[in-house]
């Protein structure tokens, strides 16, 4: 039936936005995929396919949890629309991760279920699956229609510290290369931080720029502090590191450069409202999300 199709609305009628988001999140898969297929994907295949599924989950949960913000910044409602795909797509992501992790095993569940048990980081990434499948099935309109509007956002609002618990535990994956692992918590910190904006300062050009320059140091002292406690690296070294124009550009840096999206989403945005672009204003709870705002 047409009005199913992932691609179209509510009313049957093609979606560019959800059609593109599809795309999105289905080409790492793809590419994952091929580059397996072809014997592209390096001497270890398996552990390669395990480790980038699991970094998707978390960059597609990411970016799904940075809907609200950007609408909230733009007042582009039909944002909401994408925000399902986008957390499914995670859930579906954190599954692959799981059943490769399975496939490494050779298929042992035993060894499977006593290794989650026993390793803390492996712990903490089911967990992070648990509650991830629990926020995918309560994610249809059925099941809110049940739970109600108020018990269903209650229960989505898991979504935060499943996204910190996912990221811990890429952290402890990683252990020594955590550069995306930091860049993926400051941008966390960042999107819950607008959160908090949005009840007490505009979220505008000016004030967003200074959440993007706060970002950076508070970004740096989580990887100095992770290096140092982690694995004995002198912190302030890896501090120092932060503020050398000749070494590559460290994680702080690329978080300021991603979080820079914001103010200048408000910046078009207004713009546009000054030109007499109209825009669609929504600030009620959105029954058919998958994520929570």
């Amino acid at each position: 039936m047409q009005f199913a199709l992932p691609w179209n609305d509510r009313l049957g009628r093609f979606a560019p936005l959800k059609a593109l988001a599809l795309a999105g999140v289905i080409a790492p898969g793809l590419w994952i995929g091929g580059h397996w297929l072809n014997g592209t994907l390096g001497a270890k295949p398996l552990e390669v396919a395990l480790h980038e599924t699991g970094l998707w989950a978390i960059r597609i949960l990411l970016v799904a949890l940075a809907i609200t913000p950007f609408r909230l910044i733009t007042g582009w409602g039909k944002l909401l629309q994408i925000r399902r795909i986008l957390g499914v797509s995670a859930l579906v992501y954190v599954l692959i991760h799981l059943t490769l992790y399975v496939i490494q095993q050779k298929y042992d569940l035993y060894v499977v279920a006593r290794e989650i048990v026993l390793r803390f980081y492996l712990t903490i990434g089911f967990v992070s699956l648990a509650a991830m499948l629990a926020l995918g099935l309560t994610s249809t309109d059925g099941a809110i229609r049940r739970m109600g509007a108020a018990r269903w956002q209650k229960l989505h609002r898991l979504v935060y510290p499943l996204a910190a618990l996912g990221i811990f535990h890429a952290f402890l994956q990683a252990k020594i290369n955590v550069n995306e692992e930091v860049i993926q918590f400051g941008l966390f910190l960042v999107l819950m931080a607008v959160r908090v904006m949005r009840s007490r300062v505009p979220l505008t050009f000016w004030p967003l720029v200074g959440l993007v320059i706060l970002s950076m140091p508070i970004t740096a002292g989580l990887e100095a502090l992770w290096y140092g406690l982690a694995t004995g690296v002198p912190w302030r070294r890896v501090l120092d590191a932060n503020f050398m124009l000749a070494l590559a550009p460290r994680p702080a840096l690329w978080t300021g450069i991603i979080a820079l999206a914001l103010p200048l989403a408000s910046l078009l945005s207004h713009r546009a409202s000054n030109a007499g672009t109209p825009r669609a204003r929504s600030d009620r709870v959105q029954p058919t999300t998958g994520v929570h705002p």
